[in-house]
């Protein structure tokens, strides 16, 4: 396809989570969208997700709920510990006054469900875009291969490394986050964990968490130099190394991964914006406020945008408008989100030893009242209050 002119009024540049949770949303609410994809074709790729409480509201609110339960495998606790396993704290969302359990599922088969609720022919693969010019009609989308789609509105969930955002809103700043990290899913059946943890200790963090069939999505989380390209080459080996004298099942999960899937990047967020929309175009997902995963709420912040969104795209005939009431209606939110879980990273990897022990001793003595509190803020949201 060299062009092809207003093949929807509005497109959505990326399909990943954000992209296809909006799509289906905005068909819910009656409009129709067309999505752009950079990958010449959806693979089963990627590791593990935790959709927590307020994820899963969102994907109840679209009436798909059910599907995305039956791929996933419940989470019945959150607990972190330190390297010699002992407990520092835990949660258990389905009790402690939250109306789900999480539920954990892997990347590939989410994406399968959302897929299965669009249809194909509106979502376009192998456009990987270059820039975008205004015309008098909307917008002009450039791809890298030499062709072109118009459209009237667009909707970017082009992820952190966003082309357009950076067109837009050429000031916006990645932050790296000072640790890089892994990331696999072992085949290990005999563990049949029922709940996730964390552990924390003087060489990183190690998370675990069963994704049900004997898998469990685990990763692994280090203080680096940014772009670190020695961590790149690391493999079962080199990680057991790092992690070998940490408690039980922490070794064996390693070794249980194939090495040839295991995957490494920088954690990075993206230092808040003070806009979303710009006229006729609006970010959302992470490339409106990527966040490093401490509080697991990355693709959680996407799936309530593409509810919102929807919503106020209802409630206002004029575009534009719907846009900036998207945009007031989700930044307090998201920062809050960022910069909370940019905090929780900077404690959880800390290698000092005297101050590691000061924060086990503050985790075990903290009342579960308060870490509920600060759940339900994040996690046991209304969407009558979300879009209000």
């Amino acid at each position: 396809m060299k062009t092809q002119n207003f093949i929807s009024n509005f497109v959505i540049l990326g399909g990943g989570i954000a992209g296809l949770t909006t799509a289906i949303a905005l068909k819910k609410a009656g409009i129709e969208s067309t999505i752009i994809e950079a990958a010449p074709e959806f693979k089963p790729v990627g590791a593990g997700i935790v959709l927590a409480v307020n994820a899963l509201k969102a994907y109840q609110h679209l009436g798909i709920y059910t599907k995305i339960r039956a791929a996933g495998n419940p989470v019945r606790h959150l607990a972190i510990y330190n390297d010699k396993g002992k407990l520092l704290s835990k949660i258990q969302p389905g009790v402690n006054g939250l109306d789900y359990e999480n539920l954990a599922i892997h990347r590939a088969s989410l994406h399968q469900v959302l897929l299965a609720q669009l249809d194909k022919t509106f979502i376009i693969n192998n456009k990987k875009t270059s820039q975008i010019k205004t015309t008098s009609e909307g917008y002009k989308v450039l791809f890298e291969d030499g062709s072109f789609i118009s459209s009237r509105y667009l909707i970017v969930a082009e992820g952190i490394h966003s082309v357009i955002r950076r067109q837009f809103f050429p000031q916006a700043t990645l932050r790296y986050s000072g640790y890089t990290c892994w990331r696999g899913v072992a085949d290990i059946p005999e563990l049949n964990l029922t709940g996730a943890s964390e552990t924390w200790g003087k060489n990183g963090r190690f998370g675990l968490v069963p994704l049900g069939n004997g898998k469990v999505y685990w990763f692994a989380v280090k203080n680096s130099t940014h772009d670190n390209r020695k961590y790149q080459q690391f493999g079962t080996r080199e990680l057991f190394e790092i992690f070998n004298e940490y408690h039980h099942p922490i070794g064996s999960v390693i070794l249980a991964t194939d090495e040839d899937l295991i995957i490494w990047n920088d954690i990075c967020d993206l230092n808040p914006l003070i806009h979303y929309a710009f006229g006729d175009l609006v970010l959302i997902g992470d490339a409106a406020h990527a966040t490093t995963p401490n509080m697991g709420q990355g693709a959680c912040q996407a799936i309530e945008d593409a509810v919102v969104l929807a919503n106020c795209l209802q409630e206002n005939s004029i575009v534009r408008e719907a846009f900036l009431s998207f945009e007031k209606k989700r930044l307090k939110r998201t920062h809050f989100i960022v910069n909370q879980s940019w905090k929780m990273g900077k404690m959880a990897q800390l290698d000092n030893k005297t101050l590691i022990g000061i924060r086990n001793i503050v985790l075990r003595l903290m009342p579960e009242s308060l870490i509920n509190s600060r759940l339900k803020h994040v996690c046991n949201v209304t969407f009558k209050k979300l879009i209000d």
